[in-house]
């Protein structure tokens, strides 16, 4: 993915590192409740692995990196806020943590969850 050569060696990023970022920056951002799978394959698969970071698709085509994110909103929050606040959240995590920058960040809401049910 991500690479870098210095004097003393390279730098390889991998897309599975970028999407834990994500992912941990996801769950940080005000109205999220969970990530979703992004389909049932993947579904099944993460109730034997336990992947860090499901729910979020890493691209990079040598130039640009593309994240899917996929979540679940807290019900009662304005959705396209909180889509808004992960996308510049991600965005901010990922380009501070790489020092490059990130060309497209996709939030997916899957669904809608109700968490107190007072």
């Amino acid at each position: 993915m991500g690479e870098e050569t210095t004097s003393l060696g390279g730098i390889h990023i991998s897309p599975s590192a970028i999407a834990a970022i994500a992912y941990h920056a996801t769950r940080q951002s005000y109205g999220v409740v969970g990530l979703a799978p992004k389909n049932l394959a993947e579904g099944l698969a993460q109730t034997i692995t336990h992947e860090p970071a499901r729910g979020v698709s890493v691209r990079y085509d040598g130039e640009n990196i593309d994240i899917d994110i996929y979540i679940i909103v807290e019900y009662g929050t304005r959705i396209t806020s909180v889509a808004d606040s992960v996308a510049n959240t991600v965005k901010f995590h990922v380009e501070k943590a790489l020092g490059m920058p990130v060309h497209e960040i996709n939030v997916h809401v899957a669904g809608l969850r109700v968490s107190n049910t007072d």
